[in-house]
């Protein structure tokens, strides 16, 4: 009797030290972000400290310059939760069969075609011989607005992909300026840094593709499975950044745009030029006119772009039931 109260005695005096164990073992997160505005929500939760907050374990934070390197690390098993476009994300579970679930939204929208307006002025004339529009890689998010916009505005697609370049977002803005090539289709920051500079959008996402889901959270299976109360804490986290960007867009336009300049000369076009580095009047713009942030997700419209990447055969058609997880966005 006596060894047995003084072995239940011993279990609670280790009660503490086992609870502190169990919390400090939560699963390491590895968070990668796609290096512009898109991931605002992202950059005001770093600033503010909200992960910290929150006591994620957060063992990194990975910054990619495009949605498709993103896509790769996802494939490769670099990260565990990613602030990504949709259409990278879901070529990773399509292509890459990456066991990924979407829990939340973060924008709508978020590209547009930046066009130099001495040669450009209407749409058929990007299927002009002599114009060169630059374009990310195909099966990118600004490959698929470039075909949306060509199927809308019924032009040539022969003509108009005959034209096409393919380069990286800063490189279009670069080569735009310098008058190598004479239109592009960009995420945002760069379409509105490219209007700064004295080009004009030619039409942006929200007026060719209404209720585009453009960027959303998404983590692992394997996160969800063994430590899903980081991932509820993560999509709070997200609902908290986007409802901050809403109502404060002037602060929270300086902390993006000092989180991009601090990104290195990569990210900027000249470090010098005022009118084309990344300022928080451009980042303003941006996410009050060519972005709207918010957490929800329409699974027709996620639907909708799966089928259209099917369409273009980037990918096998699925039901977007299988990489929806929304149960901690609806607190279900």
């Amino acid at each position: 009797m006596k060894k047995s109260l003084i072995f239940i005695m011993l279990i609670f005096l280790m009660m503490p030290a086992l609870n502190f164990k169990a919390a400090a073992e939560d699963i390491p997160i590895n968070i990668a972000v796609e290096f512009m505005d898109h991931a605002a929500s992202f950059f005001v939760a770093e600033n503010k400290g909200w992960f910290e907050e929150y006591d994620l374990n957060i063992s990194s934070f990975d910054t990619y310059s495009t949605g498709m390197a993103l896509s790769a690390a996802l494939s490769r098993g670099d990260v565990n939760a990613a602030y990504i476009c949709l259409v990278p994300a879901v070529t990773a579970f399509a292509n890459g069969k990456v066991p990924i679930k979407i829990v939340a939204g973060t924008h709508k929208y978020g590209y547009g075609i930046l066009v130099n307006s001495e040669y450009i002025s209407i749409d058929s004339d990007l299927e002009k011989e002599g114009i060169a529009i630059g374009c990310p890689r195909e099966g990118s998010p600004a490959d698929l607005l470039l075909h949306k916009f060509i199927e809308e505005k019924n032009l040539n697609k022969e003509k108009v992909m005959k034209n096409i370049r393919r380069m990286s977002p800063n490189k279009i803005l670069l080569s735009i300026k310098n008058n190598k090539i004479q239109a592009g289709v960009m995420p945002e920051q760069y379409p509105s840094m490219g209007e700064k500079m004295g080009f004009k959008i030619l039409i942006n996402a929200k007026e060719l593709w209404p209720e585009m889901q453009g960027s959303v959270l998404v983590v692992t299976e394997d996160l969800i499975k063994k430590d899903s109360k980081q991932v509820k804490k993560l999509v709070e986290i997200n609902r908290r950044s986007i409802q901050f960007v809403k109502d404060n867009p002037e602060e929270a336009s300086v902390i993006v745009s000092e989180a991009l300049q601090a990104g290195g000369e990569s990210y900027l076009m000249e470090v010098n030029n005022k009118n084309s580095s990344i300022t928080p009047d451009i980042i303003k713009n941006s996410i009050e006119k060519e972005l709207e942030f918010t957490t929800e997700i329409d699974a027709d419209q996620v639907q909708s772009v799966v089928n259209y990447m099917s369409d273009l055969g980037y990918i096998e058609k699925f039901d977007v039931k299988e990489i929806l997880d929304l149960r901690y966005l609806h607190n279900e």
